[in-house]
């Protein structure tokens, strides 16, 4: 290649899944950002941004963050200097509208995704990581009727997302069970297996 590749992703996955630790190290070795919409919530209300104003209204209702609003603080964040080679997306998009702008986003900068790395966990094995991690953050709200609905949530919300992705042939899936190494050397396997190499043609090169 006469240039370092892009790296535009999107890192799905069930609670407990790994997949905001997992997202981090595959955005780092690429050189991108990780864009996670919980991040982008709050840095645009501590920023006290004119989105932030209307997100932290909408929370402090009780009120879930509509797709159109989640959608403009997630172009906003994708049109800095940083995310101009790529990106790693966790959070976003969560159904189909938002699969939706994000594509016409995409396609009016002349980009697409490269791929979406869905992390498979048996539900399981998910119950017992967040119990565990509940245990761990001495987080009582956390009970098994509380994780068994997140992930009810996930598998009602997302599986559209994912078949819209299948369609299109985006979908890398990567056994999410092992340790940490274990399912980061599976990811990187799978992206390399579609051309994608952090380190190749300098792809990395340059990060900051």
């Amino acid at each position: 290649m006469t240039h370092a590749p892009s790296a535009r992703l999107l890192i799905v996955g069930p609670q407990g899944s790994g997949k905001g630790t997992q997202g981090v190290l595959v955005a780092e070795a690429f050189g991108v950002p990780q864009v996670a919409t919980g991040d982008i919530f709050r840095e645009n209300v501590k920023g006290g941004t004119d989105l932030g104003k209307q997100v932290q209204a909408i929370i402090e209702a009780g009120d879930l963050v509509p797709d159109e609003l989640t959608s403009a603080l997630v172009r906003d964040r994708l049109e800095q200097a940083d995310a101009a080679r790529g990106f790693v997306l966790d959070g976003y998009p969560r159904n189909r509208g938002q699969v939706d702008d994000l594509d016409a986003f995409l396609s009016g900068r002349d980009e697409s995704l490269d791929a979406v790395i869905e992390l498979v966990v048996p539900e399981e094995e998910s119950i017992d990581r967040l119990r565990q991690r509940a245990i761990d953050q001495g987080r009582t709200d956390d009970t098994e009727e509380v994780i068994a609905n997140r992930l009810a949530i996930y598998e009602r919300e997302t599986a559209p997302i994912l078949d819209v992705y299948r369609e299109h042939g985006l979908v890398v899936r990567v056994d999410g069970v092992g340790t940490l190494d274990d399912v980061t050397g599976r990811i990187f396997a799978a992206l390399a297996e579609r051309g994608l190499q952090p380190n190749g043609d300098g792809a990395a090169a340059g990060a900051a």
